[in-house]
């Protein structure tokens, strides 16, 4: 038997698919379960501490070979079903301010729509290092405030809707990137580790839906099998995290989220400088 590489058959039929429609054969039959289990497993950690779904899911698919847009716009393409399950369970379970949510989704859309079109007709490699270093110097400041600073009750940061637009944009460009760049401002800002999580998540919604549509616009959407895995797996995990940032204490949380942050940006850092 010839051993057969996974990242060769992906990046076949993404070949395949990108020029004449590409065919769902037998090896990307067995792949979806792949894929379930990475959208179940990215949705988990998404949906708790309020990050790390979209990177997650287009790095393993451009490690596969799948070009930045199309990655991109598949991952996008998940997160409408996925981020609609988790924000309803975030809903349902209390951990929404819904003041909040329209302040960071209006611009987040706008910003989005932006940053696909860029992702589109120009590479974004040259913004991730500056991202990069901000959510560094952000997961420290979440760190600090977890350990140090007493915590309030929860109350929402003025002056949100820069960080909307900034995140929107940031998250096309990067296929992912909404959570670690809103959630965590939020947290760092002082806002409650439960409401910055469930807000952030339902605001996602609105963004990811804006950013499928442009991409549909732009590139459209080839990959249509991995999506479908990633958005079973997602779906299913969606209310089981929503329920863990409900019950989980606001300090634990809020390191895990900074320390998480901290090594996502470390790695981003040494890639681009190695």
């Amino acid at each position: 038997m010839i051993p057969v590489n996974r990242g060769d058959v992906l990046g076949q039929y993404t070949s395949n698919a990108l020029h004449d429609g590409g065919r769902w054969g037998w090896s990307m039959t067995n792949d979806i379960l792949l894929f379930i289990a990475i959208g179940f497993a990215a949705q988990m950690v998404d949906g708790a501490i309020g990050m790390a779904y979209g990177i997650t899911a287009t790095t393993i698919l451009m490690g596969f070979g799948v070009p930045p847009a199309t990655a991109s716009a598949s991952v996008h393409a998940a997160e409408v079903f996925t981020t609609a399950a988790s924000g309803a369970a975030h809903w349902r379970m209390g951990n929404v301010d819904r003041k909040l949510v329209l302040r960071l989704a209006v611009p987040g859309m706008l910003g989005g729509s932006i940053g696909a079109y860029v992702l589109a007709t120009v590479p974004g490699d040259r913004i991730r290092p500056i991202v990069s270093a901000y959510l560094l110097v952000m997961g420290v400041v979440i760190v600090w405030r977890a350990i140090w600073k007493e915590r309030s009750e929860h109350k929402a940061p003025k002056h949100v809707g820069l960080l909307g637009l900034v995140g929107g944009f940031l998250d096309a460009i990067g296929g992912g990137g909404w959570g670690a760049m809103v959630t965590t401002t939020l947290i760092g800002l002082g806002a409650s580790a439960r409401f910055a999580i469930g807000s952030a998540n339902v605001a996602e919604f609105f963004v990811t839906a804006t950013v499928t549509a442009t991409f549909v616009a732009t590139v459209g959407l080839t990959l249509w099998p991995v999506t479908t895995g990633l958005v079973i797996g997602g779906i299913v995990a969606a209310p089981f995290a929503a329920y863990a940032t409900k019950h989980l204490p606001d300090r634990p949380v809020m390191i895990l989220v900074g320390v998480v942050v901290i090594l996502l940006s470390l790695r981003s850092l040494l890639m681009v400088l190695w």
